[in-house]
């Protein structure tokens, strides 16, 4: 967004009772402290936020075609009737002024949801378009994106939150850098009072059907109050009504009017509105066969439908009618395409187009023309690094510390565990028969740290992609910095599980009885947890579905651990297998592990009836090809690919960013 001065992002007036609470501000980053809180004046106030810039949206004769996705096997056998592209949008021109409420609507396929992602210039990757689409008579620039605010159908909040976390945290990287802590809080209120959230403030949104929480018109509320902390003058709004009944229908648009009111132009598409909610939009833009049917003030609709020989009848809900009439009919196709082509061609000769035609050839951008230059250069975040950083800790640890069921249960599983392996191998003999048995148990405390640590996070990103794309699309932060607090967040329980599980195993089992060997036998558990964190991290930035996350996660393991040096002897890989084994963190740990536990064990029990014996540690270390003068390789190697890992799913996280830009 442009930078604007702190009057111009919030511009309070009218001032009366605010009930809204102030609980919990102290836990949050930039909350405590005079800073963060409201002073019982401000408190008792409420204030209504008014647009800084009036803005007017123009779009003429635009064309939308998309490339057939039929192209037969391997690009080949295309049928030849199959026209090249389809005609998506047909010569569309409209206009949408400040202060009015646009509803754009049509039956399905009509076009809308492809008109709005033009005007906005969203997801047109696959499009190829022609036409204008201008604001106060300048084409559609990054400085006028900055100034407008695109609500999407699908809302995508952090479940775990509150509202007022949920608005405090867009407020924090999504506000101009010079604006005060306190002048954020401040407004974050006012937020939430104007759009009636003030019984929910302290609310966790929640998931519906999965999670308690606010309602479904509560979250179309927030998504509103979300983006109204920017103080948008354009507000596109995706079906926000979808999956609502009659009444929370009907609260949605009478907020969406209550915007446009204070100066905002407010479009929106909508797929079949109750009467009552219809009599609110100021202008309507009927679409069909991806051509204007009518676009005109809301209550002149029906004298064009009757001029055009089609009556509404009395009683008769008008959106239901235009949609019937306009929608073409299974068995029928033929008889309604030619309807709707009569209706489009009667509406291109009225005078509701020409005098559409007029006001687009006249929209001389006189309306602040010059606050919409194109401003390049600059960072498009808000929030300096730093500031990123802490906002996103700190939700990062909320997400955390609110799930406590699931540390739980992962804690529950390391103990039983431990206790299982330490009562099944207590108190191990150091004879020849204890030798396989302490090897195992070295192996299994290696594989037990891993498995958890990958299955921990290989949901991490399929789960939370969707919301990331969206407020990285919105500049709230950077890709390194999300990264960054997702792998630090996960660390504090990749260090703590294997700490416990390894003093529970070590001790009940009777490994080397030493506090230099317990210390780095829980450092290796600890980081080839972490190594098999990161390489979680890997497999879930590399997909989107969580059912194929969990799948590939698996798959890899097999022959990591089969190479990891205790099934097969290191000096018998074939050599085609020999990249598995250098790959593989679970061999590089277990020699330390090995060496570690048989270095100095100098007495091994032998009887004659053993035959061959290993009489000491370093007997042990040669049969399984191990050597102490790999330890410190073997560590370093271990972090390498931890490092590695990280690196590379950073990248695969990176790429999926700049693809959602797109």
């Amino acid at each position: 967004m442009g930078t604007r001065s702190s009057d111009e992002t919030a511009l309070l007036i009218d001032r009366h009772e605010n009930r809204s609470r102030t609980a919990g501000y102290n836990s949050i980053p930039g909350a405590a402290g005079s800073a963060g809180m409201l002073t019982a004046a401000r408190m008792r106030r409420r204030s209504t936020i008014i647009v800084d810039k009036r803005l007017q949206l123009t779009w003429e004769n635009i064309h939308v075609y998309v490339d057939s996705k039929d192209k037969g096997c391997c690009g080949g056998g295309k049928d030849k009737t199959t026209p090249a592209t389809t005609h998506i949008l047909r010569g569309v021109s409209g206009i949408a002024k400040s202060g009015t409420l646009l509803a754009i609507m049509g039956s399905s396929g009509a076009g809308k949801t492809t008109l709005l992602n033009t005007l906005t210039q969203r997801n047109c990757s696959q499009f190829d378009i022609e036409g204008a689409v201008k604001v106060n008579g300048q084409p559609w620039n990054r400085n006028i994106s900055s100034m407008s605010a695109y609500i999407q159908q699908n809302d995508l909040f952090v479940e775990i939150l509150t509202v007022r976390e949920h608005l405090i945290f867009q407020a924090s990287l999504r506000m101009d850098k010079h604006i005060t802590r306190d002048n954020r809080m401040e407004l974050v209120e006012e937020v939430i009072n104007e759009m009636g959230l003030s019984k929910c403030a302290d609310t966790r949104i929640g998931t519906p059907g999965r999670t308690t929480g606010i309602s479904g018109g509560e979250r179309k509320r927030l998504a509103f109050a979300s983006e109204l902390l920017t103080n948008p003058s354009l507000m596109f709004c995706d079906e926000p009504t979808s999956g609502l009944d009659s009444s929370m229908t009907h609260n949605v648009v009478a907020s969406l009017k209550q915007l446009a009111a204070k100066g905002r132009t407010v479009v929106c598409t909508i797929h079949q509105p109750p009467s009552e909610v219809f009599a609110m939009f100021d202008q309507i833009l009927l679409l069909a066969e991806g051509r204007v049917a009518y676009m005109g003030p809301s209550q002149n609709a029906v004298a064009f439908f009757h001029s055009a020989g089609y009556d509404c009848p009395k009683n008769f809900n008008p959106a239901d009618f235009y949609i019937y009439t306009l929608a073409i009919q299974p068995g029928y196709e033929e008889e309604c395409k030619a309807k709707v082509k009569d209706i489009c061609d009667r509406y291109q000769q009225s005078d509701h187009c020409t005098a559409i035609n007029n006001q687009l050839h006249h929209a001389d951008g006189h309306m602040g023309l010059g606050l919409l230059e194109n401003r390049s250069g600059g960072s498009p975040y808000k929030a300096s690094w730093w500031q990123q950083f802490v906002a996103l800790m700190w939700r990062c640890s909320v997400n955390a510390i609110r799930q406590p069921k699931i540390f739980t249960a992962r804690l529950v599983q390391a103990l039983v565990i431990s206790l299982l392996v330490g009562l099944v191998y207590l108190q191990t003999a150091y004879d020849q028969k204890g030798i396989q048995d302490f090897n195992g148990v070295l192996f299994v405390m290696i594989i037990q740290n891993a498995m958890p640590a990958i299955n921990a996070v290989v949901q991490t990103f399929p789960l939370e992609l969707d919301i990331f794309k969206r407020e990285h699309r919105n500049g709230m932060y950077r890709t390194d910095v999300y990264f960054i607090c997702k792998v630090l967040a996960e660390m504090p329980i990749s260090i703590i599980l294997p700490l416990i599980y390894t003093s529970v195993v070590y001790w009940m089992v009777g490994l080397y009885p030493g506090w230099k060997q317990y210390l780095i036998a829980v450092g290796v558990t600890v980081l080839a947890a972490n190594v098999s964190t990161a390489f979680g991290y890997v497999i879930s930035a590399s997909t989107s579905s969580l059912q194929t996350a969990v799948t590939l996660a698996n798959l890899p393991l097999v022959p990591l651990i089969l190479f990891g040096g205790f099934f097969i002897n290191t000096k018998s890989v074939p050599v085609y297998f020999i990249w598995l084994e250098y790959i593989s963190w679970f061999k590089y740990g277990n020699e330390v592990m090995a060496v570690n536990q048989w270095r100095d064990v100098t007495n091994i029990t032998c009887s004659p009836s053993d035959g061959a014996c290993a009489g000491t540690g370093m007997d042990v270390l040669r049969s399984l090809n191990y050597s102490e003068d790999n330890v410190i390789f073997d560590i370093g190697a271990m972090l390498g690919l931890m490092m590695g890992f990280l690196l590379l799913a950073f990248v695969l996280l990176l790429i999926r960013s700049y693809k959602s830009k797109s």
